[in-house]
């Protein structure tokens, strides 16, 4: 079976989660004998056309003049479409009909978010083969409504998206929920197939006198490390946890709050100071995976207090780690992190709660290390890239089946 993604961003290139779940469920693919195509932007100096972990990568330019974003993914779609259909033209010219392919030789489409969905739906049209979507998080969802008429535009791009899929995958069953308010998806037409992560990573030797060292640049020898990644947007809540941090203070008095992640936050460093707080809270700005790793081995609790959050591939990182957990109960959060035996899961948008979940951790350090390791295990079990690629290309294999069996 071939499968041909489009995703607007794709490493190098790594806006949000998007890039990273798309190539590693893509490796994933390729393990089950699915072969992947993926068409995306460019990426710097990234290669136009390579392969890696066996995935086809195929990058292009917007085409030009770009006046804004909106204008700027229409232009991409539009050099997607143009080289997916290259693609497209050479697995179909001279060969079997579609419709008598089994599903070893079948073809697909698959979109990631709504800034893949012209090129989408356009080639699904111009050669009738069967597309596929996966939302991600939907303008609804991230704004709490929506209220100008760019939010508009993108709701209306996402319902289309759902509504030209022949089926539609979202990351939890809170996505689930949300398509199916916001974009008015039946029930029957969503599957639920959660992130993923590769816990692997997490498994290298770090040398406790490199460690110790290594830690020494954020915290000192006696102070706990709370740690926080993300963006530094509202809807990740680094505001609440900077509040909650604190309250923490008063009551626990040798910690540390570390913040990863770029982006404007001039108005966090203004908070922190605000509060008086501000030479126990670092700002790191952004950091490279092997640090981050790294930085994960030395950590004492991470904390995702997310307002808005589909899925949470940064609490699965901390969980991989080893590293004890506190996430608001927002969106997806609370499917991955099991109050009181995975983790602590507290109110969401309640400083007072984050508060109270931060010190349970901090004041009981044997419980928090047993829900660590519970943690640990359960991201092995149910959050590997294997399990979710099977269950990822079990849709294919109905989609194609359907398909088969239609009048299109």
């Amino acid at each position: 079976m071939r499968v041909l993604m489009l995703s607007w961003e794709y490493p190098p290139r790594i806006v949000g989660g998007i890039a990273r779940h798309v190539e590693e469920i893509a490796w994933a693919l390729v393990k089950q004998d699915v072969e992947v195509h993926v068409v995306t932007s460019e990426a710097g100096d990234a290669p136009a056309e390579e392969t890696v972990g066996g995935v086809h990568i195929h990058r292009v330019a917007p085409y030009y003049p770009i006046n804004d974003f909106i204008h700027y993914a229409q232009q991409l779609n539009a050099a997607m479409r143009d080289r997916a259909d290259l693609l497209l033209q050479e697995w179909t010219a001279g060969k079997t009909p579609l419709k008598r392919r089994s599903s070893r030789s079948g073809i697909l489409l698959h979109v990631h978010d709504w800034l893949g969905h012209f090129a989408g739906a356009a080639l699904k049209h111009q050669y009738k083969i069967p597309m596929i979507a996966t939302i991600h998080a939907t303008e609804f969802g991230r704004n709490n409504g929506v209220h100008t008429g760019g939010q508009l535009y993108i709701h209306s791009v996402e319902w289309q998206l759902v509504y030209e899929s022949w089926r539609t995958i979202v990351c939890s069953y809170y996505m689930k929920g949300q398509v199916e308010f916001a974009l008015g998806a039946p029930s029957d037409k969503l599957d639920v197939i959660y992130n993923g992560i590769h816990a692997e990573k997490f498994d290298f030797y770090f040398p406790p006198e490199e460690a110790a060292a290594f830690r020494n640049n954020f915290a000192a020898p006696n102070q706990k490390i709370i740690f926080f990644v993300g963006r530094m947007v509202r809807e990740k809540g680094a505001n609440l946890l900077i509040d909650a941090f604190a309250q923490v203070r008063r009551d626990y008095y040798d910690c540390k709050l570390v913040i990863v992640g770029g982006g404007h936050r001039d108005h966090l460093v203004s908070q922190a100071r605000h509060l008086g707080i501000s030479d126990h809270v670092y700002f790191t700005g952004f950091m490279p995976d092997d640090a981050l790793l790294r930085l994960y081995k030395v950590i004492d609790v991470a904390c995702y207090p997310s307002l808005y959050e589909p899925f949470g591939i940064v609490a699965l990182e901390a969980m991989a780690a080893g590293v004890p957990v506190v996430v608001s109960d927002s969106g997806g959060l609370p499917e991955i992190v099991q109050h009181d035996y995975t983790g602590t899961v507290v109110w969401n948008n309640n400083v007072e709660s984050l508060a109270w979940g931060l010190l349970r951790v901090l004041h009981n350090p044997s419980h928090a290390r047993w829900m660590a390791q519970n943690a640990a295990m359960r991201v092995r079990e149910v959050f590997n890239w294997d399990t979710l690629a099977a269950q990822t290309k079990a849709v294919y294999e109905r989609v194609w089946d359907e398909y088969r069996r239609s009048d299109w």
